[in-house]
């Protein structure tokens, strides 16, 4: 037998295996260990969690702050006022808003309430159909002065509401419906900011709809409710909430429309109680359980409609 001689060429010599890339990783992505800055990023992006973790609880804490007050005591609001736990627990606060026989002077927070409640339903409903024929009469209907209406427009949207105090006190003592309800929702009936979304809105709606409405033979009007308006759901909600919200927490134009203790509002009440023109004393969890009994209707109106209140901002009446 010959034997084959081995040569250092024909040796094996053993390789380093390669390892296979997976079906699933894409071309030119690295397969070794991972580079030592993701721990950092990681580290890095739990940081700023906690960061904005912590600024957003100390925006709460005002809130908190006020919801457990309204559970204190007075000698105890005012010795300890930003302890987070009542020491006694007490719903003494509760009960002189409700006349339900709490000690010390009764606070008419049901007149308040309920005076809120009817301006701010009249106001809102009033806003939302004048505002939105405004918005549709600016955007689509073609007559004389119309730009010159909405630059009139801008320009009451550009002057502070301050500034109006003294003419709108004027004109309604002139009226002769100073210190009633009518000075109260009236003069709020129509908005000019609410007027610039509704026809901001009208405009993006396709004219092909409303000739189309045109054709079948309806008029003006009933193309705008009938077919315009449905289309423009989201700025009504959105128009809706603002209107809520402004009406509810107006306080300077009820300060010049009234004087009578009978027509207060939430607002200008709490401002007289504030002030101590209704009892004397600190009395902190008194007044802020009538603030947070004021809030909590825009809060929950807000919370209830987030998710249209976000889509409205970027809605389209009709996508092609």
């Amino acid at each position: 037998m010959s034997t084959v001689p081995t040569t250092p060429s024909a040796r094996k010599t053993p390789t380093a295996r390669r390892p296979r890339a997976s079906a699933n990783t894409p071309a030119g992505t690295p397969s070794g260990p991972r580079a030592p800055g993701g721990t950092g990023r990681r580290v890095l992006l739990v940081v700023l969690y906690l960061l904005l973790t912590g600024i957003g609880l100390l925006y709460l804490l005002p809130f908190a702050i006020q919801i457990v007050t309204s559970f204190k005591t007075d000698p105890d609001a005012a010795a300890n006022p930003l302890s987070l736990i009542p020491n006694p627990f007490s719903l003494d606060s509760y009960r002189r808003l409700f006349g339900l026989g709490g000690t010390g002077d009764a606070v008419p927070f049901s007149t308040w309430l309920a005076n809120s409640v009817l301006v701010t339903l009249f106001i809102t409903a009033g806003r939302v159909f004048f505002d939105s024929l405004a918005g549709y009469a600016l955007a689509r209907l073609d007559f004389r002065g119309r730009n010159l209406l909405f630059s009139g427009l801008l320009t009451v949207m550009s002057v502070p509401g301050v500034v109006l105090l003294i003419p709108k006190f004027l004109v309604l003592n002139q009226l002769g419906i100073f210190d009633t309800y009518a000075a109260m929702i009236v003069p709020l009936l129509v908005d000019a900011a609410g007027v610039f979304i509704m026809r901001q809105f009208f405009l993006s709606v396709p004219k092909e709809v409303e000739e189309a409405a045109r054709i079948d033979g309806a008029s003006i009007f009933r193309t705008f409710w009938s077919v315009v308006l449905p289309m423009a759901k989201p700025a009504l909600i959105t128009l809706t909430i603002l209107s809520f919200q402004g009406s509810w927490n107006e306080f300077t134009h009820f300060l010049v429309a009234t004087q009578s203790p009978q027509y207060q509002t939430l607002t200008t009440g709490l401002a007289s109680f504030v002030s101590g023109s209704l009892s004397s004393g600190t009395q902190y969890p008194l007044k802020l359980t009538a603030a947070l009994l004021a809030t909590l209707p825009v809060a929950v109106l807000f919370f209830v409609f987030q998710r249209h209140f976000v889509r409205s901002a970027n809605s389209g009446a009709v996508k092609e």
